[in-house]
């Protein structure tokens, strides 16, 4: 049973028409920085084993994954066909609307990891998808959710727009919890900007990140 933790309030959006709208055209452009992308490329690179299953829930044309390490298994899910059609890493991918269905066309147990960069904070219904989520992974399977403070405002619930960074951690980690997974983990870090800036000490994107791993038992 899924267990709610935000209000109804919480969930409502500035614009409140379909979301399938807003993405109707392709977007091929990087939503964040370069220092903010090598980051999350590390981490999937520490955290990620080779011969992982993997969903790359809420992407687009790229996937951030290190370029060396081959998985046997990338599928995809956003909501826009050409540019999932374009992401070079999955094997294959499918576009729904998760937040009027959320229901995730994928067997029990058959995910290794799911990755949600800079996506989480578009989810209306996000208990529904966390549930979901422990559903599809294996036992002992890692969940990264990993964001900056960088949105498409008009498109984010309230509880994400009026949230400070520290709220938005906070909030990842209650859904989660309400829905039986662990404490997660919580990364916080600075990034370097790219280029001359970043020598001079100029700073990226903000790196947050929650990854939580499915009990074993």
């Amino acid at each position: 049973m899924v267990v709610q933790v935000l209000t109804e309030s919480d969930r409502r959006k500035i614009d409140r028409s379909d979301d399938a709208l807003f993405y109707a055209a392709p977007r091929f452009v990087q939503h964040l920085d370069g220092g903010f992308r090598a980051r999350l490329t590390e981490l999937y690179r520490q955290r990620l084993p080779a011969g992982s299953d993997l969903l790359d829930l809420m992407t687009s044309w790229v996937s951030h994954l290190p370029e060396e390490v081959r998985y046997p298994s990338v599928i995809g899910h956003g909501l826009n066909a050409e540019e999932l059609q374009a992401n070079p890493r999955l094997e294959r991918f499918w576009v729904q609307n998760l937040n009027r269905d959320q229901t995730l066309p994928l067997g029990s147990a058959s995910i290794d990891a799911v990755l949600i960069t800079a996506g989480w904070q578009y989810l209306q219904q996000p208990e529904a998808i966390a549930a979901e989520l422990l559903r599809i992974l294996r036992p002992g399977g890692q969940l990264i959710v990993a964001f900056s403070n960088r949105m498409f405002a008009q498109k984010a619930p309230q509880i994400w727009l009026e949230g400070s960074d520290q709220d938005h951690l906070l909030v990842v980690a209650r859904v989660l919890m309400a829905q039986g997974w662990p404490q997660p983990e919580f990364v916080v870090e600075s990034t370097r900007s790219p280029g001359p800036l970043g020598w001079l000490g100029g700073q990226g994107d903000p790196f947050f990140a929650v990854i939580a791993s499915k009990p074993l038992g």
